[in-house]
Formats: C-alpha cells, structure tokens, sequence
C-alpha cells in the first residue's frame, strides 16, 4: 500500500504541460524525470531517500514522541460519571424521557437546571471544593505525569489557573430533549473521580434547594406583606368608624334616620286624628271645653313633627347630614374588610403556588467509582499521529515539488 501511495505521489510530481528533463542538483536535489518515464521501485526508493528528512521530521518524530508519551508519561484518567435532573410539579414535559417525568404527575424545572449548571462550572464550586486544597492536592501530585498534573511544565499555582485546569476535568452537558444533566469527573485516582462527583451534585441539590426556598419565600412574603397591609388599613378603617359613631352618639344614622320618618308618621296620624276630632267638636259643641285641651295636643303634635323634622333634616347636625359622613367612614371600612379578605386569599393561593412550583433534584445515575482508566486511549493516539505525520508528510511534498517544477 505505501508503494502505491508513493507511487501516486511521484506521478503527480512528474505532471507538467510537456516533456521536462530531469532537475538539477541545485534545485534541493530532487531529481524529477519526464511525464511519461517508467516508474521503478529503484526510482521509488531515490525519490524517497530524496524526501527523508522531511519524512523523519513529520513522520518518525511526532510519532515516537507521541509513542514515548502514551505508553510511557501519560497518566492514567478515571472518568466518574453521573446523571440528574431537576423536577417540579408543575407542568408537563417534553419528549423522550421526560415523557416518562410526565406519567408520575412532574415536570422538568429548567430554570433551576442552567443555575445548577452555571453554579456547578463556577468558581465559588471551586472554593467549595478546594476547601483546605483538597482538589489541589488531588490533582498535583507526584504520581501524576508532569504534562497532566496541576502547576506542571509552564504553568502557575494562581487561582486563575486552578479554575482552568478545573473546568478541563469537570464537564456538564446538557440534553434538551429529556432535560437531563451528564456531570462527567476526570481524576487521577478512581477514589477522587466518584468524591468530587459526589461533592459537586450535592452542591448542584444545594443550589437548586436554595433557590427553590429563596422563590418560595419571596412569593409567600409578598403575598404576607399585602396582607399586613390590609390588616392594618382594615384596623384604622374600624376605629375611624368607631370613632365616628362615638362623636355623634348614633350608630347607625340612615337606620336612625328610619326611625325617625317612622316616629314623625305616628306623630303626623296623631296630629289629623287630633284635629278631625277638634274640628268636629267645634262643629258639635262650640263651647265643649275639650276644645282648648285638642287645640292644645294639636299645636304640641305639630311642634314635635317639626322638632322631628329638624333632626332628620334641614341642619348640619341632622341625620342627613350626618348619613353622608357616615356613608364615606363605612364605606372606607367595608372597602378594607374586602381588601383583607381578598389578601388572605392571595395569600392562601401564593402557598399552595410556592408548593406546587417546589423544584428538587432527582438523581438518575448515581456517581460511580471507576474501576479502569478510561483515558487516555494510548493506541489511537499513537495512531492519530502516525496518521496525521503521513498525511502533513505527503501535502508538504506535493507542495515542494509543485514550487520546484514551477521555478524550472
């Protein structure tokens, strides 16, 4: 197979517009024959020794290099691996696996699943996680290849520089179809790949239950605070009516007022009783002396329907008057009282709203302790590389001897 590849390659070489002699050697020794000369497993072998320190250099370095690294420096990387997601009863849910979320009455909360997200790949997860530099330590020891380990070749112990290296060993992804999380761990040692999974889903719970509380707190606080209001504008409302009712001595002054029409009709039936029975003594007896005492009681109904009168209308401190100031005092209290009632309502609806939208974490896939290395992959990296060197081999030929060609 590489006879033919060279092959190939040497009869894109030899490709011209007409017959070309050979090159000189001042032109780097390459010696390219006419279009149409026999190629020879002799000439293969020139135009290959021709090529050899190219092929040395692109080929046979970066592989060995690449050799002495993965079977020999790399260090082993174990992978923990966990899965979750975020739920809430709440409202129904996608496709896939959140269709099966969707038969148990849950949906998915995707807010909470980006903060989670975002909270878990951040740096205050970082301080958290290197408290007492139990991830520095993790990831700079002795054992771990020097390219791989933290603060190794050309590289700084900041700050700055954990977090780099941290979010290249800590991966999230995300999968919108079923809202599910994947946090992937790389370590050095099984045992530190499943703790700092295990650590950072419990950051992810805590997260979430923060910000599940913090939710639920602020929509019940709301809903307490207008209540609290309305408590107290119900209360002010009920003394300015009391007081109201204590300045003037009546409780009710449209009731009163009723009372009153009701008191000045008997007064008034009273008062024609009195004078059809005056007029016909009159009329009778002229000089009956019944006369004066019903001319009297007339003239004293009469008063007293005015008096009556008086009260109920006609000055500002009668029932009529009053019943306005009235109107307005009750008017403010009943408006309070519906106001409360209509808060505590808001209230009650705001509780069972904060519990129905309570999210948690629901753990799929527990985070596992690797029991092999799963990188690096040794051979494939040998091979890409082996790979990658024929292939940068060839094209950088090709271009040499097409800029020779050229020149001549």
């Amino acid at each position: 197979m590489r006879y033919l590849f060279v092959s190939e390659l040497l009869r894109f070489m030899d490709t011209d517009q007409g017959e070309s002699p050979k090159l000189p050697a001042s032109a780097g020794g390459l010696g390219v024959h006419a279009k149409n000369a026999p190629i020879t497993p002799s000439t293969i072998g020139k135009r290959f020794r021709d090529f050899r320190p190219l092929f040395f250099f692109t080929v046979v370095v970066p592989t060995l290099l690449a050799t002495i690294y993965f079977g020999f420096v790399a260090s082993d990387v174990y992978v923990s691996e966990s899965r979750f997601t975020v739920r809430s009863p709440a409202k129904s849910t996608p496709t896939g696996l959140g269709a099966l979320i969707k038969s148990s009455g849950f949906a998915n909360a995707g807010d909470e699943v980006y903060a989670a997200q975002d909270y878990v790949t951040s740096r205050d997860a970082l301080k958290a996680l290197n408290q007492n530099s139990a991830f520095t330590h993790a990831y700079s020891s002795s054992s771990i290849s020097i390219f791989d380990r933290f603060a190794g070749i050309y590289s700084s112990e900041s700050f700055e520089e954990l977090y780099r290296y941290y979010k290249k060993k800590v991966d999230l992804r995300y999968e919108s179809s079923s809202s599910i999380v994947t946090l992937t761990v790389r370590a050095y040692t099984p045992q530190d790949a499943g703790k700092f999974n295990e650590q950072l889903l419990a950051m992810a719970e805590a997260t979430v239950n923060k910000l599940n509380e913090r939710g639920r707190q602020d929509l019940v606080r709301f809903a307490q605070r207008e209540v609290d209001d309305a408590k107290l504008k119900s209360q002010t409302a009920a003394l300015a009516l009391s007081a109201y009712r204590n300045s003037i001595g009546i409780v009710d002054p449209e009731k009163q007022a009723s009372v009153q029409i009701q008191m000045i009709s008997k007064l008034q039936d009273q008062l024609i009783a009195t004078r059809t029975q005056l007029a016909e003594t009159r009329t009778v007896s002229p000089k009956n002396p019944q006369i004066e005492v019903l001319r009297a009681r007339a003239k004293s109904l009469s008063d007293e329907i005015d008096n009556q009168l008086g009260l109920v209308a006609g000055s500002s401190k009668s029932l009529s008057s009053r019943a306005a100031q009235y109107q307005r005092v009750l008017l403010e209290n009943q408006f309070a009282e519906k106001q409360l009632a209509s808060a505590m309502i808001s209230l009650d609806e705001a509780r069972n709203e904060a519990n129905r939208k309570q999210a948690y974490v629901e753990r799929i896939v527990q985070p596992n302790i690797p029991d092999e290395p799963l990188e690096p992959r040794r051979l494939r990296g040998i091979l890409s590389t082996l790979i990658l060197g024929l292939a940068a081999w060839a094209i950088i030929s090709m271009l040499i001897a097409g800029m020779l060609e050229h020149k001549d």
